[in-house]
């Protein structure tokens, strides 16, 4: 008797071993828990050459300590300026003069291009994730490391359901995110 071939899925997110996402948590089959944190980013060649050079140790130190398997990881956001923007309209609607109208309008003409997609602006965003069974191991885990972040001079926090989701669609769709199978509604 000849054996039916298995149809396999067309794709990629099918053949992950990721069950959800949950309370800032993706939680895989296996019984393992992914989480981390998210390192706001400082840029250190504003600073002299002795205050760089510290932030490089410390961050080496940093690295060293950790003794646990764990994902750096460096993604790059669109950057969304449509706040931004709005803030300009109403400063253009509210300007004194001539003068400051013409400013605020070249602004928005700039910010505009941002937008455009004629210039690729993203913000970079540094996270490292880590997995294990237990949830108070990861919970120890990201306090520490937010603890000793902070000690270098970096501000982090716990990723997100929406870090999470989107470190997901940006390994699996090249950072387009998409509402397949979304039901929207306005409300």
């Amino acid at each position: 008797m000849a054996k039916k071939a298995k149809t396999s899925s067309k794709f990629s997110e099918d053949w992950l071993p990721i069950k959800s996402i949950q309370n800032g948590m993706i939680i895989l089959e296996g019984n393992y828990l992914v989480t981390g944190i998210k390192i706001e980013p400082k840029n250190i060649f504003i600073l002299d050459e002795q205050s760089q050079n510290n932030v490089i140790f410390n961050l080496r130190n940093f690295y060293n300590i950790i003794n646990y398997e764990f994902w750096l990881i460096v993604a790059d956001r669109p950057v969304d300026i449509n706040l931004y923007l709005s803030q300009l309209h109403l400063q253009f609607e509210e300007a004194p003069t001539q003068i400051a109208r013409k400013l605020v309008a070249q602004d928005i003409e700039k910010a505009e291009l941002f937008g455009s997609g004629v210039v690729n602006a993203v913000d970079t965003e540094y996270y490292i994730l880590f997995r294990d069974k237990s949830t108070e191991v990861l919970q120890k885990r990201v306090q520490t490391l937010i603890s000793q972040l902070a000690s270098t001079g970096l501000v982090s926090r716990q990723v997100s359901q929406d870090d999470l989701k989107f470190l997901l669609q940006n390994f699996l769709n090249g950072g387009v995110k998409n509402d397949f199978g979304t039901v929207m509604s306005n409300v």
